[in-house]
């Protein structure tokens, strides 16, 4: 890839290793490649003609690791453009890591007993739209802390935490954000929220959530069958 010409710039935002914002300009190189299988499996597997793309900061920042990508590809890359498509989904992959982390460990899909291939994919629809509310919920609350709290929950969530879970004493401040309900939610799964702890992270969140909805389907059914 030396012998490759830069053929672009991009611009793609960072952090630092405290956290802070920062940017970073890559300079991409890409080309094709024959890759070949290894030599005693030679006659079992083809060669593979893949893309090579290559992304290497340009300087070295003070705060962080310099950043360099190399990437494989079998989909075409004829230009800049394609080239960054690819980066941008590249950059994506701590996110899919997550939730795909929530939908194995936190909804547990992998000890489902479904006997059947329809009733199973119907499970995992559903895990999945609880997987993506649980980590839109956790990044939600870093990125929008102050936004409604009605922004992620319903009101009867809402009034049951309220309920739940007493304000500390720093808590009354943010007493009508999203925050505030994020934290409480995190609670209930065993967040300690001491003033040094940092957000609360999927784990805690989808633990949290998890009695929440325990708490408020008793709520619902417990008077229609004991009465008030």
């Amino acid at each position: 890839m030396d012998e490759v010409t830069v053929k672009g710039l991009h611009r793609i935002e960072v952090k630092d290793d405290k956290g802070d914002p920062d940017e970073a300009l890559l300079e991409i190189r890409f080309r094709k490649l024959r890759i070949l299988p290894p030599i005693g499996k030679q006659k079992k597997y083809p060669a593979l003609t893949l893309t090579v793309i290559h992304a290497q900061e340009r300087g070295t920042p003070k705060r962080r690791t310099k950043i360099e990508w190399k990437l494989l590809t079998d989909l075409p890359v004829q230009s800049r453009k394609d080239a960054i498509e690819k980066l941008g989904w590249y950059a994506l992959r701590w996110k899919i890591e997550v939730f795909h982390k929530i939908l194995k460990s936190g909804c547990k899909a992998e000890e489902s007993k479904l006997r059947t291939a329809e009733r199973l994919v119907n499970l995992i629809a559903v895990f999945c739209i609880v997987s993506w509310r649980v980590f839109w919920m956790t990044m939600l609350n870093r990125s929008s802390p102050n936004a409604l709290p009605q922004t992620a929950l319903t009101d009867p969530e809402i009034r049951l935490l309220d309920h739940l879970v007493k304000d500390r004493g720093g808590d009354h401040s943010r007493r009508s954000t999203l925050s505030r309900y994020v934290v409480k939610i995190a609670r209930l799964g065993g967040y300690l929220a001491r003033a040094s702890d940092p957000p609360p992270g999927n784990t805690v969140i989808w633990r949290g959530l998890s009695r929440l909805t325990d708490i408020e389907l008793g709520a619902t059914i417990g008077p229609k069958i004991v009465g008030n």
